[in-house]
This record gives C-alpha cells, structure tokens and sequence, in this order.
C-alpha cells in the first residue's frame, strides 16, 4: 500500500464519496492480506481506516430501505465492505493490529454498523448482505485469542444483535455469526445462557439450526464443544424446547456419544437427566400402536433417549453410573411388558414380523419402532453387567421369562435373539438364583438349547423341566456389549 493511498485514506473521512475511494480501500485491503506488511504497518493507517469505518456509520445512519438501490446508498455499503474487509484482513493472527483497532473504538462502531444495517434486511442488496458478512468476518478475526475484544464484542453486541444476525436469510451471515459466538464463548458466558431468558434464546435458536442448515458446522460445534459441557445449560434447553427441537438436541447428544469414548463431552448430570426424561415420558411410545400417531414426535423423543441410553450404558465408564439410577432398571422391564403384551393383543408396531423385505416408502426410515424392544433388552443386560441388585431386581420383575419369550426371530427388532443371550447372560452370571429360575422354566419353544450354549450353558430336559448345567470353560464363548 503507498503513502499516497494511505493519505486518501484520510481524504475519504472528509469529502464526498466517491467511486475512486472504492479503489483505495481495495487497495488497502489487498495489501494487509500480506503477512508481512500487515505486522509492519504503520499505526497511522490503521487510525485512518478506522475514521473511515466511523464515517461510513455515519452516512448508513441516513440510509432507508426507500434509499438503499440509489447508486449513493449500493457505494456507500461497498464502502463499509471493503473497509471491513480490510480491518478483517489487519487482525490475522496479529494482535498488535487487533489491539490498535479496539482502541480506536472499532468493534462498538462495526456493531453499531451492523445494527443500523440489520434494520435495512427488507429487500437487501448483494452489497448489503456483502457489508454484513464483512463486518461480522472483522469481529470473528478480531476476537481470535484477544480476550478483551472477545469482551468487547460479548457486552455490546450479545444477545440481541447475535439473535437477529442469527434470524438472516443468509447462510454465510449465519455461519459467520456461529464463528464469533464459538469463539467468544466461556464457561462463564455458558452460565449467562442459562441464567438469562434473552440469552437462552440465542442458544436455542442456535440449536435448531443444526437441524435447518446442517451444512454450517459452527452450529454443531458450538452446541458440543460448549453447551454440552454444561448439564444445568441442557437441561433448561431441553426443558425450554418443542418436541421437533428436542428431537434436534437428542440427535446431537447421540451423534457425540457415537464419535468415541474419550472424545464425548456429556457429562454424567446430563446423561441422569436424560435417564429421568425417559423414565417420566417412556409411555408416549405406546401411541405408535396406532397409525394415527406413526410419526408422533413424542414417541420418537422416547425412542432416541433409549438409544441414547443403550449407548451411555454400554460399558462407558463415565455413565456406569445409571446402574444405579433411581428405578432405571424397573421403568425398562415393565416398559417391555407393555409394549410385549401390546404386541401380542393386536397387530401393530410391536408385532413380532418375518416381513424382511422393506418395500413401503422409506423402508425401514418409515418405522420408527424398528428394533425397540430389542434395544429394551439391551439396556436390561447392559443394567444389569456386573450389578447383582439389578439382576436380583430383573428376577423379581419376572423380567427372566419375559426375555427369554423375546428370542425368537422379528423383523420388527432385527437381532433382538442376539440381545436377549446377551441379556440373559449378563443376569445369570453369578447370580445362583437367577440359574435356579431357569433351571425350573418349562420349555417355551424359545428357549431352546442353542441358544442357551451362546449364554455359556447347556440345557438337559427331565421331568418336562429345563435343568441349566454351564459349559465347560474351553466350549464357552465370551458375550459382547
């Protein structure tokens, strides 16, 4: 950049706009994109550029929405873009620049620029989304490892203009937006989320746009790497939402616990309290007997908590825990009698099929009971891993027989035989009186010797009864969770 360019720099803060000022602020633009000059250049210029900025929020203030398309108003946002085109290209991993720009008042300017600009959406221009993106782009680079212009940008320009910028029908104005709040996020700004009912808005907007504009990552990001650290944040999202919106977060929380152990960042808390909604909400799955209610969205809220559960408990040492959550294990059992029972009276989702191919729309997306009681069984066996209290309880639920009449084949619970070994497995081991149980049941026609062996017993019948005798060490095979 010259010293001539740097001194019509000053020239634009004083006369009449004009097309050539466009070419100086390219200009200034082009140059700070180099590493170079951008660590080597002058304070003065910087200054410059920010009396342009507070110009250029001067002249948006007499825009109107009746103005904007005159060719006065589309060189004036050219302007604003450009100009914050190049603070943006100033502070690149430069916190000298981005601390001489937040003396100078720039981040109060740039978010008063946006709001000014933001009252302008109707019928906005490409110039005008352009002015935006840049302007939000200068805050997001501004704020990269600064926690003052982080502060900065947070007590001036949160909730409310983050919430409209989030409102845009501008995929990129959005996406910028997300960037700025994943990077202006702590853990004391996550306790304001959940604290302040304006704030909690912004996360819940935030949230459901995971689900309308799954391309823009910084959504996800944020509610993983920063709302998920927080259990008293999910909980009031969670208790704050809409069926569809809770649908969103389930998703999210299972899309984390599925990218592995060590990386999932829900917190125990979290996982009790997705234990408790199951538990308190389980009975909405039952309404999917009925055709009417196939796509209820209560009933799907229930299908994912369960699998969500089936996942946490799934020899996860952070969640091991639930073992021991407060009639878990009871609300699973008797959740499988009905929905066993209900199967039974009539045909419906709870059925057992041998219906194996899926040729009605959406195949087997269209059947949102798929596998359900077969995931109930899994959550049984993974209860009951290891736990005596839990196997001692299962006994006494009658939950024994119950498993052992959900082995044989069902298209509506695709390897739900696999899940009932696993179960009974997990039940008998070292439990005496569970193996006398079985020992005592007459055959079922289910229950029948092979598939015992994958439990690690055999099966001699006498006197019309099962007697359970184990495996020799060497014929057992090993179960898998």
């Amino acid at each position: 950049m010259s010293s001539l360019e740097s001194v019509k720099l000053e020239e634009l803060c004083a006369d009449r706009l004009a097309l050539q000022h466009l070419a100086v602020l390219q200009a200034a633009a082009k140059a700070l994109r180099d590493e170079q000059f951008r660590f080597s250049v002058e304070v003065d210029v910087l200054e410059r550029l920010s009396a342009v900025l507070s110009r250029l929020s001067e002249e948006i203030q007499v825009l109107s929405e009746e103005n904007q398309e005159q060719q006065s108003a589309l060189l004036c946002l050219q302007l604003t873009a450009e100009c914050f085109r190049a603070q943006r290209n100033a502070c690149v991993q430069c916190s000298r620049n981005q601390c001489i720009l937040r003396d100078q008042g720039c981040i109060q300017v740039s978010l008063e620029i946006l709001r000014k600009l933001l009252k302008l959406a109707s019928g906005a221009s490409d110039y005008f989304f352009d002015a935006l993106r840049c302007g939000i782009q200068f805050l997001g680079n501004i704020a990269v490892g600064n926690q003052l212009c982080k502060t900065d940008i947070w007590d001036h320009g949160f909730p409310h203009i983050f919430s409209d910028l989030l409102d845009l029908p501008d995929e990129k104005a959005v996406a910028y937006t997300c960037m700025v709040l994943h990077t202006c996020l702590d853990e004391n700004r996550i306790e304001q989320l959940r604290t302040e009912p304006q704030q909690l808005k912004v996360a819940l907007k935030v949230t459901e746009l995971c689900r309308t504009l799954p391309d823009v990552d910084w959504t996800v990001l944020i509610v993983t790497r920063h709302f998920f650290r927080s259990s008293e944040l999910t909980q009031r999202m969670y208790t704050e939402m809409n069926d569809q919106e809770r649908l969103t977060l389930l998703d999210l929380v299972s899309a984390q616990l599925g990218e592995g152990k060590e990386d999932c960042l829900v917190p125990l808390r979290t996982a009790q309290f997705l234990a408790t909604c199951f538990q308190h909400s389980c009975k909405d799955v039952l309404a999917l007997s009925s055709d009417v209610s196939a796509d209820d969205q209560k009933a799907l809220a229930v299908i994912v908590l369960l699998d969500i559960l089936c996942e946490m408990t799934s020899d996860q040492k952070t969640f091991m825990a639930l073992q021991d959550h407060p009639d878990l294990l009871r609300t699973t059992v008797e959740l499988l009698k009905e929905v066993h029972l209900l199967g039974k009276a009539s045909k419906n989702v709870f059925s057992v099929a041998q219906e194996f191919t899926f040729t009605g729309p959406g195949g087997a997306c269209a059947r949102p009971a798929l596998s359900f009681k077969a995931h109930l069984i899994r959550l049984i066996g993974n209860l009951c891993h290891s736990h005596t209290t839990n196997q001692d309880q299962v006994r006494e639920l009658d939950g024994i027989a119950l498993i052992l009449d959900n082995c044989s084949i069902d298209s509506n619970n695709p390897f739900i035989s696999q899940w009932a070994v696993f179960a009974i497995r997990n039940i008998l081991e070292h439990n005496l009186e569970n193996q006398k149980l079985v020992q005592g049941l007459r055959r079922q026609g289910v229950a029948d010797d092979s598939m015992l062996r994958e439990m690690g017993f055999r099966v001699e019948e006498r006197d019309g009864s099962l007697l359970l005798r184990p495996l020799k060490k060497e014929e057992e095979e090993p179960g898998e969770r």
